[in-house]
């Protein structure tokens, strides 16, 4: 028996870089979690005329993340929401603290990380729900404690705590077995509706993976066999229920939301009740 409650919520205010856990968070424009994915580090030609406000990145491939380059896994990040700073270590390295605000003070913190990346790069800002991988569904993540879990028994000396640094989820569902948010989205065309305390989500499709839950999420380097094993494990243990063409391949593993207009401002917390409502048709 299943009693489904929100255990965890992680917020990410740089791209890529390290979470920020809060007890209560309310969603924002486009159904983003306020202060998810507020900040991105990009790259730019030496030459670029840089606008530092300008919301636009020029392809996915120009964020700085887990996918361009292992060099985001040796950084260790802080923020400080209050006075809008973020203080940086590397390994060995002293802990530096930027302003972020406003956007001219950033080149101190730009200089750092053109250093650390070893080419030019710089922190742009969107508060209007920030830079998230998939601009179509930009709600949070959602997988639950017991799938974290089942997954760090995979792989040996992967710890639980690992495997959310490696998968980075914005919601944890706890009081559920593993695998239960295969239960968030249906077949194309479909959705899941389901509350999270006074708020409505649209589950929608399974995240597909890319290559930053393969490595140490300190150190960057590869976990051998990684993805082989994982699609193994993913395939032996799915549930039966778990029936739908949004499965198309095993290397998929949470769940990808969206949030209709109508639950934009609303406050889900720590402990709130979660609850499956039905399918829907999606886009209606």
């Amino acid at each position: 028996m299943a009693d489904p409650e929100l255990r965890r919520i992680r917020v990410y205010p740089v791209k890529s870089l390290d979470p920020r856990e809060v007890a209560s968070v309310r969603f924002a424009e486009r159904g983003a979690l306020a202060g998810d994915r507020e900040y991105a580090v990009v790259a730019r030609p030496p030459d670029a005329e840089h606008d530092p406000e300008t919301a636009s990145v020029g392809g996915r491939g120009d964020y700085m993340n887990g996918k361009r380059t292992a060099a985001v896994h040796r950084l260790r990040s802080s923020f400080d929401p209050e006075n809008r700073t973020v203080t940086l270590r590397t390994e060995g390295g002293e802990p530096r603290t930027f302003d972020l605000e406003p956007p001219e003070a950033r080149d101190p913190l730009n200089d750092y990380l053109s250093s650390h990346f070893g080419e030019p790069v710089s922190v742009r800002r969107e508060p209007s729900g920030g830079y998230p991988d998939d601009r179509d569904l930009m709600g949070p993540t959602v997988i639950s404690t017991a799938t974290l879990e089942a997954v760090a028994d995979w792989f040996e000396g992967v710890t639980v705590e690992g495997a959310r640094r490696r998968f980075r989820a914005n919601l944890e569902v706890g009081g559920v077995p593993a695998f239960w948010e295969d239960r968030l989205y249906a077949d194309h065309g479909e959705c899941v509706r389901f509350r999270v305390g006074d708020a409505e989500l649209l589950g929608v499709n399974p995240c597909q993976r890319c290559v930053v839950p393969s490595r140490d999420p300190d150190t960057g380097a590869e976990t051998p066999g990684f993805r082989e094993r994982f699609l193994e494990m993913r395939e032996r243990t799915l549930p039966e229920w778990a029936d739908s063409d949004r499965l198309d391949h095993y290397f998929r593993l949470m769940v990808n939301t969206d949030v209709p207009e109508s639950e934009w401002g609303t406050r889900i917390r720590e402990g709130d009740a979660v609850t499956v409502l039905g399918t829907r048709p999606y886009g209606e």
